[in-house]
């Protein structure tokens, strides 16, 4: 049984790296495979395992076709490995730390992929943002705006595969929205009961 390709994106702020760090254990548990990315900042790795290069490195990288996915982004340059095709061929599922912006590319690519975009409430997003200190005011505010953006061009579904009845289950190639403005631990829960109800429908 060929394994699905996970793909889990998020606003800056959003918790992405914190549920990804959470999540990992249980997740590994289930037989699933993390991706480490490769950026071309190696300040980008905190948080995420992520490896990182120069762009003249990365660019070799690609041309030798060592990415199964790769897309540029607020500057950076971002590859996913092409040792996850390997994986997915073995039947194992196999999330990813992927980008709104390279989502139509990736679901060409992987058409099983399941779509999972962390949203927070405006409010908590720009409270986190700001506590971060790392933008003007006006940025983070420029920052949500593309936020909203983003999600509102998004075919999103609130957590599918939980009690509709035939026929009323979202499509499959739609983006699951996953809340997070709450405790992380709830998030992790929710994204778990997610992943086992994906997995028995597909």
């Amino acid at each position: 049984m060929q394994g699905r390709l996970i793909y889990l994106m998020g606003p800056s702020g959003s918790g992405k790296d914190s549920l990804l760090q959470a999540a990992r254990a249980p997740l590994e548990a289930r037989g699933c495979r993390f991706a480490r990315r490769v950026i071309t900042r190696s300040a980008e790795s905190v948080g995420e395992d992520a490896l990182g290069v120069t762009p003249a490195e990365f660019e070799r990288l690609e041309g030798e076709g060592a990415f199964a996915l790769s897309w540029r982004a607020n500057g950076l340059a971002y590859g996913i490995p092409r040792e996850i095709d390997d994986w997915l061929s073995a039947g194992q599922d196999v999330l990813i730390n992927g980008s709104r912006g390279h989502l139509e590319v990736a679901r060409q690519r992987y058409p099983q992929l399941l779509a999972i975009l962390l949203q927070v409430d405006e409010a908590v997003l720009r409270q986190r943002l700001l506590a971060r200190g790392r933008e003007t005011p006006e940025q983070i505010e420029q920052r949500l705006a593309r936020s909203r953006e983003l999600q509102a061009g998004v075919a999103s579904s609130p957590l599918p595969f939980m009690g509709e009845g035939p026929g009323e289950r979202a499509d499959q190639a739609d983006t699951i929205t996953l809340d997070n403005s709450g405790p992380l631990q709830q998030t992790v829960s929710r994204l778990l009961h997610l992943l086992d109800e994906a997995r028995r429908c597909a």
